[in-house]
């Protein structure tokens, strides 16, 4: 179970310590999309997530690995100014592969944040780069996202009867 642990928990993408990061040697974090950047309801990226992401791509590499389609991801690409992978099918592990090479990158200079146990952090922690689960923006999701809900309900109830983590307990 120990594969669904994030190393690190945060309400959201703006609670997270990027200077730290950046100290601990972190050169790219390879955001989700849905519920992570913005809602699943948004068709562009909110100004907020706008303002935080210019701010942090003078220290990093900021890339968008995605389940969603080009269509979905393309204006937040283009709005953003960052590369991305669309239909990444996390938790396999094609799309930070794709990422990882073509930036010439060591898993150790690689955090991926997102919103989802079963998705983003179990791929993040079977490719072994830096895992940042936070709190999903919203409560809508796509209609696949309610089965992976249901296991990590599951894996976080495993967790908590272990005290090892536990939703609201932010971290890292």
């Amino acid at each position: 179970m120990g594969l669904f642990r994030p190393k690190i928990y945060q309400k959201s993408i703006f609670d997270i310590d990027y200077k730290k990061l950046k100290e601990s040697g972190i050169r790219c974090l390879v955001f989700d999309l849905d519920n992570t950047l913005g809602l699943i309801s948004h068709k562009s990226c909110p100004k907020e997530t706008k303002d935080l992401l210019k701010k942090i791509k003078k220290d990093f590499i900021v890339v968008i690995c995605s389940n969603n389609t080009k269509k979905r991801l393309k204006p937040y690409l283009e709005e953003l100014e960052v590369d991305g992978v669309a239909w990444s099918m996390k938790p396999l592990l094609r799309g930070l592969v794709i990422l990882k090479r073509k930036y010439h990158l060591k898993k150790k200079e690689m955090c991926i944040i997102g919103d989802q146990i079963v998705t983003d952090v179990l791929a993040g922690n079977r490719f072994r780069i830096k895992t940042a689960l936070v709190d999903p923006m919203g409560e809508k999701d796509l209609r696949i996202t309610g089965l992976n809900r249901k296991l990590e309900a599951i894996i976080v109830k495993h967790y908590e009867k272990r005290g090892l983590f536990e939703r609201g307990k932010y971290y890292g």
